[in-house]
């Protein structure tokens, strides 16, 4: 059995776009200038950018829209079924056969090693890192404190290519810290995949400053594209 141990007092936050881009605020003043999410900046990545739009390439226009539609309803989907699980809910709504499969190998993980859940779709944010988002879940994995991500392929993922899987997690693990004083000892990446699933465990110091660096790219990426605005504005 999962244990609860719900923290409940962390300040609301709210999304807003910002030119097409997702930020988060908040309504007592905690962020004073919104703060871009965790994966708008990780958009920054040059890697990151250059291998979907290679892959857009490969497969064209139409099939990648079809597969990234796919992929985003199975993923929220699952991770639905895994908050109402979590929480000892009911669902709202019926989930769907596929989804239902998909989730089992998580759910599986998450009996032999989840415990004292402290939040589930929790809000958090960083005045360190300038950023915010919206977390899975935090949680004790083997007994230690852990951010618990779930995560839907069509295949077994390798490990290379979800390096920023670990980076946004890492994040979250600063802003769980500087939010409660709890410091997060474990990031923890679960995938559930056509055929399976898979469990990858990570250490936050491995991957925090990769975090950073990133950061960093995307404030110069900013002010790039705000000068290249201003001269057109003056051309």
């Amino acid at each position: 059995m999962i244990n609860l141990n719900l923290i409940e007092d962390l300040p609301s936050l709210e999304q807003i776009e910002i030119d097409g881009v997702r930020h988060y605020t908040s309504s007592d003043g905690s962020i004073e200038t919104p703060y871009p999410s965790v994966t708008t900046v990780l958009s920054a990545d040059p890697s990151k950018a250059e291998g979907i739009r290679k892959w857009r390439e490969r497969v064209g226009e139409e099939e990648a829209n079809r597969v990234s539609h796919v992929a985003t309803s199975a993923g929220t989907a699952v991770h639905q079924i895994m908050e109402d699980w979590i929480l000892k809910q009911e669902p709202k709504t019926k989930p769907m056969p596929i989804h239902v499969a998909k989730s089992r190998g998580l759910k599986n993980f998450a009996e032999i090693y989840i415990d004292n859940v402290r939040l589930v779709e929790g809000q958090l944010f960083s005045h360190e890192l300038r950023t915010a988002g919206t977390v899975d879940l935090v949680a004790d994995w083997n007994g230690k404190p852990a951010i618990i991500d779930w995560k839907t392929s069509r295949y077994a993922k390798k490990r290379s290519y979800i390096t920023n899987y670990f980076k946004q997690e890492a994040a979250y693990a600063v802003m769980f810290e500087e939010r409660t004083g709890i410091k997060i000892e474990k990031l923890v990446t679960l995938v559930a995949y056509e055929d399976g699933s898979q469990m990858f465990v990570e250490e936050p110091d491995d991957w925090i400053d990769e975090f950073k660096k990133i950061r960093e790219m995307y404030d110069t990426q900013l002010q790039s594209d705000l000068s290249s605005e201003r001269a057109s504005a003056n051309a």
